[in-house]
């Protein structure tokens, strides 16, 4: 199947043309093609020396909130380390650190200058959040993503301290629990993500599933939420 290039105007071909998980290349980062994009289940990811690379792998990988696995280990990590949640207080430092941190087996990273102005835009517009973990004073770790209806679709996450992002990650869960998310989208599998939960669904199944999730409001804005333990 042919690569499509992507046009001036907001369109993406159907996901099942998608060439081992590419739909197409080019285009912008503007808001309304990114939240096109995410109400079709695609997704930018690309290098620097790269064009715009848009995305929809099959299978997908999915964590359902009900199935998160809150192991000991990251129990004891809740309990003792003195961490602290905030959301939507440091949108900025968290994707900053995000595309700076080491990660096993990458080099560099696809969080390109173009695609940190890109999501701070939707976060200012109410579409893009960003979960903070806090050690005292000190971010710590988080993650961030975008939000459409009842659907979360994971970005990136990074950790200076033990389990910071895995904690960030839990109350996620907790916040997508009591608004009833449907899931959360974790794009391709890792070990990270795979350990707490997530499974690999085929992209059919999860375009099916994101069609009814989309169809429920947004949740805009900056979000509040106090977590328990």
């Amino acid at each position: 199947m042919p690569v499509y290039q992507i046009p001036g105007e907001y369109w993406f071909p159907p996901v099942k043309e998608a060439e081992e998980g590419i739909v197409g290349i080019g285009g912008d980062l503007s808001p309304g093609r990114l939240l096109l994009a995410y109400k079709k289940g695609i997704f930018p990811w690309y290098n620097d020396d790269q064009p715009i690379i848009w995305w929809s792998p099959d299978p997908r990988a999915v964590l359902f909130p009900k199935d998160f696995k809150l192991r000991k280990s990251l129990r004891q990590s809740i309990r003792n380390r003195n961490y602290s949640l905030r959301i939507d207080t440091h949108f900025e430092e968290v994707i900053s650190y995000c595309s700076v941190i080491d990660r096993k087996g990458e080099t560099g990273t696809w969080i390109t200058p173009e695609m940190r102005t890109a999501y701070i835009r939707l976060f200012e517009m109410g579409y893009a959040h960003s979960f903070e973990i806090f050690q005292g004073p000190k971010l710590v770790g988080g993650l961030y993503g975008v939000s459409l209806g009842k659907a979360f679709f994971g970005e990136s996450m990074f950790s200076l301290e033990r389990d910071a992002s895995k904690v960030a990650l839990y109350y996620l869960v907790q916040f997508a629990r009591k608004h009833d998310f449907h899931f959360i989208d974790a794009q391709v599998e890792t070990e990270h993500i795979m350990s707490l939960g997530a499974v690999n669904i085929p992209r059919e199944d999860f375009i099916r599933r994101l069609e009814k999730a989309v169809r429920y409001e947004t949740k805009t804005g900056r979000w509040e939420f106090e977590p328990t333990q």
